[in-house]
Formats: C-alpha cells, structure tokens, sequence
C-alpha cells in the first residue's frame, strides 16, 4: 500500500490498473492487489486532471468483492468530502 502511494504521489503518468478514474464521479481509485483480492482506496484530487493535480484526498478504503461495493462506497466517499469540506 505504501508503495502504491508513493508511485502515485511521486509519477504523474500512472498505469490504469493502479489509479483509475470512477466513470461518472468526481472519484478515483488506487487499486492494490492483494493475493487475489483488490483493495481499493477512493481518493479525490484538487483539479480537473489528475496530472495536473497537487493535493490527493484519500477517503475511504475496502476490499473489493463485486462491482456492486462501489455504489455503497462512493456514497460514503461523497459524505467525507462534504466533512473535510467544512
């Protein structure tokens, strides 16, 4: 976990399979592959493109078991933000 969160904070260019962008949100995900579980951790960004971004907002983390988790999670990703907003 650590390393992906240096690759990500340190290299702008980053493969899709370890930073994805949520299609039809304002989320991405750092994937990390464990065994042959993925853990995802949700994470905001401060711009409109993640290579031209400073600051990284991680959220919330879970393990991904379907696609079915992600509904629940960026409902709970949306109501951090709203706290760490105010």
């Amino acid at each position: 976990m650590d390393y992906a969160i240096e690759v990500m904070t340190s290299i702008k260019v980053v493969n899709e399979k370890l930073v994805k962008k949520l299609t039809n949100t304002e989320f991405y995900e750092l994937r990390v592959k464990q065994g042959n579980e993925y853990r995802i951790i949700m994470f905001s960004i401060d711009s409109d493109s993640f290579i031209e971004s400073n600051e990284v907002i991680l959220l919330n983390g879970f393990i991904k078991k379907s696609t079915k988790d992600y509904k629940k999670q960026i409902k709970l990703a949306k109501s951090i933000l709203k706290d760490f907003e105010l």
